[in-house]
């Protein structure tokens, strides 16, 4: 298997900064060391933050949250054997069916851009922790965003089997189903993660996806609805709306459509387009 995506700093740097704010919001590690290791990230000065966090861990050898987060500071710094070696030390400090080890092993080895080798200490993690929905479902993440569907399937729906019942996960089944072809199994896991978290937009665009693949302008009309619902000034979804009402013959509201696209600053040439082939349509009529 050889995995085509390389993955770039800037999107290695998020993802870190979004592990800090996790461990920070949890009380996991104090912010004051933690928090000046983001700044150092942020501002690509990753020997200032990997300082910051080693002085840390001087003082308290156990805080797993800052020693997980130097192990992927030192992967982007290019370190990789510092971050088994910190890898390592979490192994000694949790339980042998603890999953922690090994997802960080994967984050570690993503970083440096050996995806074949991340995928497998993902599985390890799965391997050790077997009712832990953690190992499959980072396994089978990271699958669907390096754009291996086939990979990503088994893994995701092993997370749920182990209890994983968030709205990502069953996002991410929904893409992955998408694209092997499957459409009904992606409608059933889009409207189990709108029902997982309802404040989401993300599953009814997977929906208004499903219904433009499937031709149902009604399905399509519905799901952009509920985008909208969530996200009033998404001006592509009014664009959505407005492709689903002129298939239903809803010209007049089509054209309204188009024009609060355009009110809410979606792309010029999107919107021109849409109108000549609303103007079309009609004229054929």
């Amino acid at each position: 298997m050889s995995f085509l995506l390389l993955r770039s700093t800037a999107c290695a740097r998020v993802r870190i900064a979004g592990f800090l704010a996790a461990a920070v919001l949890a009380g996991c590690a104090p912010a004051s060391a933690t928090s000046r290791a983001e700044a150092f990230v942020r501002q690509h000065r990753e020997d200032e933050a990997i300082g910051t966090l080693r002085r840390r861990l001087a003082a308290r050898p156990d805080d797993l949250a800052a020693r997980r987060l130097l192990v992927r500071v030192l992967a982007l710094a290019g370190d990789l054997p510092a971050a088994r070696a910190e890898v390592e030390e979490i192994r000694k400090r949790v339980s042998a069916q603890d999953p922690t080890p090994y997802l960080e092993l994967g984050h570690a080895l993503e970083l440096a851009h050996q995806y074949d080798e991340a995928l497998e200490a993902y599985d390890q993690a799965s391997s050790v922790a077997p009712l832990s929905p953690e190992g499959p479902r980072e396994g089978g993440m990271r699958c669907a965003h390096w754009g291996e569907s086939a990979l990503a399937l088994p893994r995701l729906e092993e997370a749920l089997r182990r209890g994983a019942r968030d709205t990502d996960t069953w996002h991410a089944i929904g893409v992955v189903r998408l694209h092997l072809g499957d459409d009904a199994g992606a409608e059933e896991a889009y409207r189990s993660a709108a029902a997982a978290d309802p404040s989401s937009a993300a599953p009814w665009l997977g929906l208004a996806t499903v219904g433009i693949l499937r031709g149902d302008a009604a399905m399509t009309l519905s799901a952009y609805d509920g985008v909208l619902a969530r996200k009033p000034r998404f001006a592509a979804a009014e664009l959505g709306r407005a492709w689903a009402l002129a298939k239903l013959g809803r010209v007049a509201e089509a054209s309204e459509a188009i024009g609060r696209a355009e009110d809410l600053g979606a792309p010029p040439e999107n919107v021109a387009r849409q109108r000549a082939a609303l103007a079309a349509a009609s004229g054929s009529r």
